[in-house]
């Protein structure tokens, strides 16, 4: 039984870095549509700039993500002036965006790939390797540490969606786009705003993942299939669903890495993900889709 509630633990710590990873990603596809196939990218350009924030500067991972989350806001509203302004509204702007997004990743892998080469990397502060008890149970600090922060950026992010005019006008675009717009919100504006905000999660996750992970340039791929999976679970554009949907895999891959291997434990994402657009396709907090 202490196994098992171990196990839990670590999958609940988990669970929220997940989520975190997850709410940006949830957010832009909930006011734009646009499932960002770049996102993880993204998360690791964060992370290299977490890195060497820490190994040159002696920056500590944790508060280097009030360089990231700035750097990365910018980063993703130039993003979106440069290309998903220009095919904002055509014909077939669903397909475009995946295969933009897809193309970005692609660049922003060469990129680093060319400047980093492929060697895998990971900030070390102390806490990285230490171990805080409660009573017969143990949390990894660095982990423990994570989930904190990553939960209380995404209760500031609750609170800004909830009571923020910008905030309003973000949740009035995710719910419905038109009519948004009828009202007299600048959709473009928002849009902007909303995958500068997004991004600035990328940024703070990138932090964390700079010493929870190794890290490399092409492992953006693993952590996308990932991040599809969690939000997909829990509805795509849904800020709960991206956390239920965390918590559920996270500590589901969890137990069943303890149980049969952690060779089995990456399948838990893969066989959600492929489950759940089976058998509910809008996730369980997500809207009906539509033909």
């Amino acid at each position: 039984m202490n196994q098992f509630v171990q196990v839990l633990l670590f999958g609940v710590t988990l669970g929220g870095v997940y989520a975190l990873m997850a709410s940006g990603l949830t957010l832009v596809f909930g006011v734009m549509r646009i499932v960002n196939i770049a996102h993880a990218a993204f998360m690791i350009i964060a992370a290299y700039i977490a890195f060497f924030a820490f190994d040159l500067y002696h920056i500590d991972p944790i508060i280097s993500v009030l360089i990231t989350m700035p750097v990365m806001f910018f980063m993703g509203m130039a993003v979106y002036w440069l290309f998903f302004s220009r095919i904002k509204g055509a014909k077939r702007a669903g397909e475009l965006t995946v295969l933009l997004t897809f193309a970005l990743a692609l660049i922003v892998e060469g990129l680093l790939g060319y400047f980093f080469t492929n060697v895998y990397r990971s900030a070390g502060p102390s806490y990285a390797t230490e171990a805080l008890y409660f009573g017969r149970f143990f949390l990894s600090a660095g982990q423990f540490y994570a989930t904190l922060l990553s939960i209380a950026l995404i209760v500031l992010l609750w609170a800004f969606l909830k009571y923020s005019r910008i905030g309003y006008a973000i949740r009035a675009s995710m719910q419905n786009l038109s009519a948004a717009q009828v009202v007299g919100v600048n959709v473009e504006r928002i849009s902007m705003i909303a995958f500068g905000i997004g991004m600035a999660l990328a940024g703070a996750s990138g932090s964390m993942m700079s010493f929870l992970f190794t890290f490399y340039p092409a492992k953006h791929w693993e952590w996308i299939a990932i991040l599809l999976a969690l939000i997909v679970l829990g509805g795509m554009g849904s800020l709960g669903g991206a956390l239920a949907g965390a918590f559920i895999l996270a500590i589901s891959s969890n137990l069943i890495g303890y149980y049969f291997g952690p060779t089995w434990s990456p399948i838990t994402f893969f066989l959600a993900l492929f489950v759940v657009l089976l058998v509910r396709p809008q996730g369980l907090f997500g809207k009906k889709l539509e033909a």
